[in-house]
Protein backbone atom coordinates (compact mmCIF):
# COMPACT_ATOMS: atom_id res chain seq x y z
CA UNK A 1 0.00 0.00 0.00
CA UNK A 2 1.59 2.96 -1.21
CA UNK A 3 1.81 5.69 2.15
CA UNK A 4 -0.59 8.61 2.00
CA UNK A 5 1.11 11.99 1.43
CA UNK A 6 -0.20 14.69 3.61
CA UNK A 7 -1.12 17.84 1.78
CA UNK A 8 -1.23 21.05 3.38
CA UNK A 9 -4.57 22.88 2.90
CA UNK A 10 -1.62 25.79 2.01
CA UNK A 11 -0.88 23.86 -1.08
CA UNK A 12 -4.18 23.59 -2.77
CA UNK A 13 -4.70 25.57 -5.82
CA UNK A 14 -8.00 27.63 -5.91
CA UNK A 15 -9.33 29.51 -8.66
CA UNK A 16 -8.49 33.65 -8.26
CA UNK A 17 -9.82 36.63 -10.02
CA UNK A 18 -6.95 38.56 -10.52
CA UNK A 19 -6.93 42.19 -12.31
CA UNK A 20 -3.52 43.60 -13.48
CA UNK A 21 -3.69 47.03 -15.18
CA UNK A 22 -0.95 48.45 -17.67
CA UNK A 23 -1.21 51.98 -18.95
CA UNK A 24 -2.14 52.55 -21.89
CA UNK A 25 -3.35 48.41 -22.07
CA UNK A 26 -6.09 46.87 -22.03
CA UNK A 27 -7.16 44.56 -19.35
CA UNK A 28 -7.69 40.90 -19.86
CA UNK A 29 -8.86 38.52 -17.14
CA UNK A 30 -7.63 34.71 -17.35
CA UNK A 31 -9.18 32.07 -15.52
CA UNK A 32 -7.79 28.95 -15.07
CA UNK A 33 -9.05 26.12 -12.63
CA UNK A 34 -5.83 25.21 -11.48
CA UNK A 35 -3.80 28.48 -11.56
CA UNK A 36 -4.52 32.50 -11.64
CA UNK A 37 -2.43 34.30 -13.77
CA UNK A 38 -2.48 37.32 -15.25
CA UNK A 39 -1.62 38.31 -19.02
CA UNK A 40 -1.43 41.50 -21.47
CA UNK A 41 -1.37 41.79 -24.83
CA UNK A 42 1.57 42.99 -25.28
CA UNK A 43 3.43 40.30 -22.58
CA UNK A 44 3.65 36.98 -22.62
CA UNK A 45 4.98 36.47 -19.04
CA UNK A 46 2.94 34.83 -16.25
CA UNK A 47 3.54 34.77 -12.49
CA UNK A 48 2.03 32.38 -10.05
CA UNK A 49 0.03 33.69 -7.41
CA UNK A 50 0.41 33.09 -3.61
CA UNK A 51 -1.82 30.72 -2.54
CA UNK A 52 -4.40 31.91 -0.43
CA UNK A 53 -3.69 31.28 3.82
CA UNK A 54 -5.70 28.92 5.55
CA UNK A 55 -7.76 31.57 7.83
CA UNK A 56 -8.59 33.25 3.83
CA UNK A 57 -9.85 29.90 2.80
CA UNK A 58 -11.54 29.24 6.38
CA UNK A 59 -13.12 33.05 6.44
CA UNK A 60 -16.76 33.23 5.19
CA UNK A 61 -17.24 35.38 1.70
CA UNK A 62 -19.29 38.70 2.35
CA UNK A 63 -23.55 38.35 1.74
CA UNK A 64 -24.06 39.04 -1.61
CA UNK A 65 -26.97 41.65 -1.90
CA UNK A 66 -29.81 40.22 -3.34
CA UNK A 67 -32.25 42.84 -2.67
CA UNK A 68 -32.72 46.64 -2.73
CA UNK A 69 -32.77 49.32 -0.01
CA UNK A 70 -36.57 49.92 -0.22
CA UNK A 71 -37.52 46.16 -0.64
CA UNK A 72 -37.80 43.99 2.63
CA UNK A 73 -35.30 40.95 2.52
CA UNK A 74 -37.01 36.99 1.93
CA UNK A 75 -35.92 33.49 1.86
CA UNK A 76 -37.37 33.65 -2.09
CA UNK A 77 -36.08 35.80 -4.99
CA UNK A 78 -38.54 38.31 -5.30
CA UNK A 79 -38.47 37.92 -8.72
CA UNK A 80 -38.84 34.49 -9.11
CA UNK A 81 -42.87 33.41 -10.69
CA UNK A 82 -42.78 31.43 -7.54
CA UNK A 83 -42.71 34.90 -5.70
CA UNK A 84 -44.52 36.27 -7.31
CA UNK A 85 -47.75 34.05 -7.29
CA UNK A 86 -47.28 33.73 -3.64
CA UNK A 87 -47.43 37.59 -3.33
CA UNK A 88 -50.74 37.32 -5.32
CA UNK A 89 -52.06 34.58 -3.73
CA UNK A 90 -52.07 36.31 -0.18
CA UNK A 91 -53.09 39.93 -1.66
CA UNK A 92 -56.03 37.42 -3.60
CA UNK A 93 -56.95 36.38 0.42
CA UNK A 94 -57.06 39.80 1.56
CA UNK A 95 -58.79 41.33 -1.19
CA UNK A 96 -61.73 39.21 -0.47
CA UNK A 97 -61.61 39.96 3.22
CA UNK A 98 -61.91 43.73 2.28
CA UNK A 99 -64.71 43.28 -0.21
CA UNK A 100 -66.43 41.05 2.65
CA UNK A 101 -66.38 44.14 5.08
CA UNK A 102 -66.94 46.82 2.25
CA UNK A 103 -69.94 44.79 1.41
CA UNK A 104 -71.46 44.92 5.09
CA UNK A 105 -70.95 48.32 5.24
CA UNK A 106 -72.75 49.09 2.29
CA UNK A 107 -75.77 47.00 3.07
CA UNK A 108 -75.99 48.92 6.29
CA UNK A 109 -76.85 52.31 4.66
CA UNK A 110 -79.33 50.43 2.39
CA UNK A 111 -81.24 49.11 5.38
CA UNK A 112 -81.25 52.42 7.35
CA UNK A 113 -82.66 54.27 4.20
CA UNK A 114 -85.34 52.06 3.95
CA UNK A 115 -86.11 52.20 8.62
CA UNK A 116 -85.89 56.12 7.41
CA UNK A 117 -88.66 55.31 4.77
CA UNK A 118 -87.03 56.68 1.53
CA UNK A 119 -87.65 55.48 -1.44
CA UNK A 120 -84.26 54.47 -2.83
CA UNK A 121 -83.22 51.41 -4.68
CA UNK A 122 -80.38 49.39 -2.46
CA UNK A 123 -76.88 50.31 -4.15
CA UNK A 124 -75.09 48.03 -1.93
CA UNK A 125 -75.32 44.36 -4.53
CA UNK A 126 -74.22 46.76 -7.75
CA UNK A 127 -71.36 48.53 -6.50
CA UNK A 128 -67.78 46.28 -7.18
CA UNK A 129 -64.26 46.95 -6.17
CA UNK A 130 -61.60 45.47 -8.48
CA UNK A 131 -58.20 45.96 -9.91
CA UNK A 132 -57.85 47.44 -13.73
CA UNK A 133 -55.29 47.55 -16.49
CA UNK A 134 -54.13 51.38 -16.52
CA UNK A 135 -53.57 51.45 -19.92
CA UNK A 136 -56.73 49.58 -21.55
CA UNK A 137 -58.92 51.99 -18.39
CA UNK A 138 -57.59 55.30 -20.33
CA UNK A 139 -59.15 54.06 -23.50
CA UNK A 140 -62.02 52.89 -22.46
CA UNK A 141 -62.57 56.38 -20.83
CA UNK A 142 -61.54 58.10 -24.32
CA UNK A 143 -64.18 56.12 -25.91
CA UNK A 144 -67.59 56.48 -23.98
CA UNK A 145 -66.70 60.18 -23.03
CA UNK A 146 -65.50 61.47 -26.13
CA UNK A 147 -66.86 59.81 -28.80
CA UNK A 148 -70.22 60.20 -30.89
CA UNK A 149 -71.56 58.25 -33.30
CA UNK A 150 -72.33 61.31 -35.35
CA UNK A 151 -69.00 62.58 -35.34
CA UNK A 152 -67.92 60.17 -37.83
CA UNK A 153 -71.13 60.35 -39.54
CA UNK A 154 -70.48 59.82 -43.87
CA UNK A 155 -66.59 58.63 -42.54
CA UNK A 156 -67.68 55.02 -42.29
CA UNK A 157 -65.61 52.93 -45.30
CA UNK A 158 -64.87 49.71 -43.96
CA UNK A 159 -68.19 47.33 -43.55
CA UNK A 160 -67.35 45.86 -40.33
CA UNK A 161 -66.92 49.28 -39.16
CA UNK A 162 -70.71 49.98 -39.52
CA UNK A 163 -71.95 49.42 -35.91
CA UNK A 164 -69.12 51.37 -34.13
CA UNK A 165 -68.21 48.92 -31.76
CA UNK A 166 -65.40 49.51 -28.59
CA UNK A 167 -63.13 47.52 -30.84
CA UNK A 168 -63.92 49.12 -34.40
CA UNK A 169 -60.82 51.17 -36.00
CA UNK A 170 -63.50 53.81 -36.71
CA UNK A 171 -63.97 54.22 -32.93
CA UNK A 172 -60.31 54.02 -32.30
CA UNK A 173 -59.35 56.30 -34.67
CA UNK A 174 -61.95 58.97 -33.22
CA UNK A 175 -60.21 59.18 -30.01
CA UNK A 176 -56.65 58.72 -30.74
CA UNK A 177 -56.34 62.30 -30.77
CA UNK A 178 -57.67 62.80 -27.44
CA UNK A 179 -54.75 60.26 -25.75
CA UNK A 180 -53.39 61.78 -22.82
CA UNK A 181 -55.57 64.21 -22.49
CA UNK A 182 -58.40 62.56 -20.17
CA UNK A 183 -58.98 64.25 -16.74
CA UNK A 184 -57.89 61.04 -15.08
CA UNK A 185 -54.87 60.57 -16.96
CA UNK A 186 -52.19 62.09 -14.52
CA UNK A 187 -53.86 59.23 -11.85
CA UNK A 188 -53.80 56.68 -14.21
CA UNK A 189 -50.21 54.78 -13.06
CA UNK A 190 -49.31 52.28 -11.00
CA UNK A 191 -51.38 49.19 -9.66
CA UNK A 192 -54.82 50.89 -9.53
CA UNK A 193 -58.41 49.87 -7.74
CA UNK A 194 -61.68 51.44 -9.09
CA UNK A 195 -64.74 51.60 -6.59
CA UNK A 196 -67.57 52.10 -9.27
CA UNK A 197 -71.13 52.71 -7.74
CA UNK A 198 -73.94 53.20 -10.37
CA UNK A 199 -75.63 56.25 -8.74
CA UNK A 200 -74.10 59.02 -6.67
CA UNK A 201 -74.85 58.42 -3.59
CA UNK A 202 -72.39 60.56 -0.54
CA UNK A 203 -74.12 58.38 2.13
CA UNK A 204 -72.57 54.84 0.45
CA UNK A 205 -69.46 56.76 -0.49
CA UNK A 206 -69.08 57.60 3.11
CA UNK A 207 -69.41 54.11 4.10
CA UNK A 208 -67.28 52.95 1.51
CA UNK A 209 -64.26 55.48 2.64
CA UNK A 210 -64.62 54.80 5.89
CA UNK A 211 -63.66 51.54 5.15
CA UNK A 212 -61.12 51.30 2.71
CA UNK A 213 -59.51 54.83 3.74
CA UNK A 214 -60.74 55.93 7.60
CA UNK A 215 -56.66 57.69 7.78
CA UNK A 216 -57.29 60.18 4.72
CA UNK A 217 -60.80 61.26 5.06
CA UNK A 218 -60.97 61.34 8.45
CA UNK A 219 -64.58 59.08 8.74
CA UNK A 220 -64.48 57.11 11.80
CA UNK A 221 -63.75 53.42 10.90
CA UNK A 222 -66.03 50.41 12.55
CA UNK A 223 -64.89 50.01 16.31
CA UNK A 224 -64.18 46.64 17.35
CA UNK A 225 -66.66 45.50 19.34
CA UNK A 226 -69.22 46.46 16.76
CA UNK A 227 -67.66 45.05 13.50
CA UNK A 228 -64.39 42.85 14.93
CA UNK A 229 -64.00 41.12 11.65
CA UNK A 230 -63.10 44.46 10.14
CA UNK A 231 -59.99 44.54 12.77
CA UNK A 232 -58.81 41.26 11.68
CA UNK A 233 -55.31 40.61 10.58
CA UNK A 234 -55.73 39.57 7.10
CA UNK A 235 -57.87 43.08 6.51
CA UNK A 236 -55.68 45.64 8.17
CA UNK A 237 -52.55 44.09 6.21
CA UNK A 238 -54.52 44.49 3.07
CA UNK A 239 -55.76 47.81 3.45
CA UNK A 240 -52.27 49.03 4.50
CA UNK A 241 -51.77 48.68 0.57
CA UNK A 242 -54.33 50.70 -0.30
CA UNK A 243 -54.09 54.52 -0.82
CA UNK A 244 -56.82 57.26 -1.80
CA UNK A 245 -55.78 59.11 -5.18
CA UNK A 246 -58.54 60.80 -6.19
CA UNK A 247 -62.80 60.41 -7.11
CA UNK A 248 -65.16 60.97 -10.06
CA UNK A 249 -68.56 62.13 -8.98
CA UNK A 250 -71.17 63.48 -11.67
CA UNK A 251 -68.38 64.10 -14.56
CA UNK A 252 -65.97 66.18 -12.11
CA UNK A 253 -62.72 65.04 -10.86
CA UNK A 254 -62.13 65.49 -7.26
CA UNK A 255 -58.53 65.32 -5.02
CA UNK A 256 -58.87 63.67 -1.36
CA UNK A 257 -60.64 67.30 -0.07
CA UNK A 258 -63.11 67.21 -2.58
CA UNK A 259 -63.99 63.56 -1.70
CA UNK A 260 -64.43 64.62 1.86
CA UNK A 261 -66.59 67.23 0.99
CA UNK A 262 -68.98 65.02 -1.18
CA UNK A 263 -69.28 61.97 1.53
CA UNK A 264 -69.60 64.71 4.05
CA UNK A 265 -73.41 65.98 2.75
CA UNK A 266 -76.13 64.88 5.31
CA UNK A 267 -78.76 62.62 4.19
CA UNK A 268 -76.99 62.21 0.68
CA UNK A 269 -78.56 63.58 -2.39
CA UNK A 270 -81.63 64.03 -0.88
CA UNK A 271 -80.42 66.62 2.34
CA UNK A 272 -78.54 67.86 -1.09
CA UNK A 273 -81.66 68.75 -2.55
CA UNK A 274 -83.10 70.14 0.64
CA UNK A 275 -80.06 71.83 1.27
CA UNK A 276 -80.49 73.78 -2.44
CA UNK A 277 -84.47 74.44 -1.94
CA UNK A 278 -83.49 75.88 1.22
CA UNK A 279 -81.20 78.43 -0.21
CA UNK A 280 -83.17 79.10 -3.11
CA UNK A 281 -86.56 79.77 -0.88
CA UNK A 282 -83.75 82.35 0.89
CA UNK A 283 -82.99 83.93 -1.85
CA UNK A 284 -86.78 84.50 -3.18
CA UNK A 285 -87.20 85.87 0.44
CA UNK A 286 -84.25 88.51 0.50
CA UNK A 287 -85.80 89.20 -3.25
CA UNK A 288 -89.01 89.75 -2.16
CA UNK A 289 -88.09 91.40 0.94
CA UNK A 290 -86.16 93.64 -0.98
CA UNK A 291 -88.82 94.66 -3.60
CA UNK A 292 -91.25 95.03 -0.56
CA UNK A 293 -89.19 97.46 0.53
CA UNK A 294 -88.89 99.70 -2.14
CA UNK A 295 -92.32 99.81 -2.74
CA UNK A 296 -93.14 100.85 0.74
CA UNK A 297 -90.28 103.42 0.15
CA UNK A 298 -91.73 105.16 -2.57
CA UNK A 299 -95.24 104.68 -1.22
CA UNK A 300 -93.83 106.38 2.25
CA UNK A 301 -91.99 109.24 -0.34
CA UNK A 302 -95.20 110.01 -2.31
CA UNK A 303 -97.50 109.94 0.26
CA UNK A 304 -95.27 112.67 1.87
CA UNK A 305 -94.87 114.71 -0.84
CA UNK A 306 -98.67 114.66 -1.32
CA UNK A 307 -99.53 115.93 1.97
CA UNK A 308 -97.19 118.37 1.90
CA UNK A 309 -98.71 119.61 -2.02
CA UNK A 310 -102.26 119.79 0.24
CA UNK A 311 -101.13 121.38 2.74
CA UNK A 312 -99.29 124.13 0.31
CA UNK A 313 -102.64 124.03 -1.45
CA UNK A 314 -104.69 124.65 1.82
CA UNK A 315 -102.52 127.33 3.16
CA UNK A 316 -102.52 129.02 -0.60
CA UNK A 317 -106.59 129.25 -0.42
CA UNK A 318 -106.26 130.31 3.30
CA UNK A 319 -104.78 133.47 1.96
CA UNK A 320 -106.86 134.36 -0.65
CA UNK A 321 -110.20 134.20 1.42
CA UNK A 322 -108.28 136.58 4.05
Amino acid sequence: MPPRLQLSSTHIPRPVRTQKRLTGQQNVVIYNTRYASTETAATASSAVVPPPSLEQVKRNPAPIARTSSVQPPSHRRPEARRSQLLRQYTSLVQWTAIRRELTQALRKVDEQQTSEGRSTTPLAPHVKLQIIQTSIFEVALRIVDYFRPESVTGKIAAEEDILLHDLSSTVHNAVRHMKGKHELTTVLSGPLAVLTLPSVSPEHLKAALSILAPKATGFSAPPRKANPGYHELTVQDGLQKLMLVAARVDGRVFDIEGTKWVGSIESGIDGLRAQLVHALQAIGASVTSTLEGAGKSLYLTMESRRSVLEEEQNGGEKKEES
